[in-house]
């Protein structure tokens, strides 16, 4: 068995973080001066796929199980989100920042930050401080212990609902896939509710938490087969921060924050058109124009944000265990008042 190839630090930390920096600079530099958003997410996506590989074939051990799950992953998502941008053109996300130089590089080092951090427990796994820990040993069998299972089968669900929920939302019309949701052409106005997404108002988003989660599992396989040195134990349950770090990032950032308000904001404008709206309405004053945004708003009341449920079971529930325990936080509420108002003043203004 070679020796593992130790690159500045035993962990491979340097090295990655430096990778990330490089290739992230290189997308940056080519949208920037280009002003061209369609390999943004590409560029993030295989960016994963990079380090993975990079870490995998360096080690000595080749504990290929996590990493090939990531490397699975990171392509389908990269591969995804390109075929999603150039099929409908642009990233609206950009429209606005693309031409500020601060605001787009800012995106960028975003990115680097969840590559990195992301990454971290297959980049520790495949690291000479696990592996020559290892020597000597042969790398747990698969099977061996209950995380490489559990990691595993997590995992792959998570990454069932994340593909899944993506086909069933991007299909389009000649799709064969019967619960697409596209292809069933339903009425102007009327959220997503087939297949997954009728259990949940965000699948994709659910799936990639669970799988993060898979992969730290089967990452801390020689933890706890204790076949590595006490410290490198260390490292890999400190790299927990990966699947907490997916969490926050789409609870309270990039992914359910964006997504919840202006969808609202969408529907509630399609009710109440900016020009039949007086600007100094109060909710028991608004007379809508059709039943758009009522519509919306039970589909609010009967579908889970994240966790799927089916709204049979979802409806009914307390609103106090809507708001906490299943996730539907308070700042994801669209507000009548306030937030309609402002987007109605908006929408005038845009219109002016």
């Amino acid at each position: 068995m070679a020796p593992p190839y130790t690159i500045i630090d035993p962990y491979n930390l340097t090295i990655t973080l430096l990778i990330t920096i490089a290739w992230q600079i290189t997308g940056f530099a080519i949208a920037w001066t280009l002003q061209f958003d369609k390999i943004t997410d590409f560029t993030g996506g295989s960016n994963f796929f990079i380090l993975a590989l990079i870490t995998l074939t360096t080690g000595s051990t080749y504990h290929d199980r996590a990493s090939v799950c990531i490397m699975v992953w990171a392509a389908r998502l990269a591969g995804f989100l390109l075929f999603r941008v150039l099929k409908t053109g642009s990233d609206t996300r950009f429209d606005e920042m693309r031409s500020h130089f601060w605001q787009f590089a800012g995106f960028w080092v975003g990115q680097i930050l969840w590559v990195w951090v992301v990454s971290l427990p297959t980049v520790i796994l495949n690291s000479p401080a696990v592996n020559a820990s290892n020597t000597g040993r042969v790398y747990p069998p698969f099977g061996s212990n209950a995380l490489d299972i559990v990691g595993l089968v997590i995992f792959a669900i998570g990454f069932f609902w994340e593909t899944l929920a993506d086909i069933q939302k991007a299909r389009t019309a000649s799709g064969s896939l019967s619960t697409s949701f596209k292809s069933s052409k339903p009425p102007k106005g009327q959220p997503c509710t087939k297949g997954l997404w009728y259990l949940s108002r965000h699948p994709p988003y659910f799936g990639e938490i669970i799988l993060h989660w898979g992969i730290w599992l089967l990452c801390l396989a020689p933890t706890a087969d204790k076949a590595i040195s006490s410290s490198a134990q260390r490292a890999q349950w400190a790299s927990i921060t990966a699947p907490l770090f997916t969490m926050v990032l789409l609870l309270f950032l990039s992914g359910l924050p964006p997504a919840e308000k202006p969808t609202a904001k969408k529907y509630f404008l399609m009710s109440h058109p900016p020009d039949r709206v007086a600007a100094s309405f109060t909710p028991d004053t608004l007379v809508p124009e059709n039943d758009v945004w009522a519509n919306y708003k039970r589909y609010l009341s009967r579908t889970s944000i994240l966790i799927p449920i089916p709204p049979p079971l979802y409806r009914p529930l307390p609103e106090w265990i809507k708001r906490t325990i299943l996730l539907d936080l308070p700042m994801y509420r669209f507000d009548e008042e306030k937030d309609g108002r402002k987007a109605v003043e908006e929408a005038k203004r845009q219109d002016a």
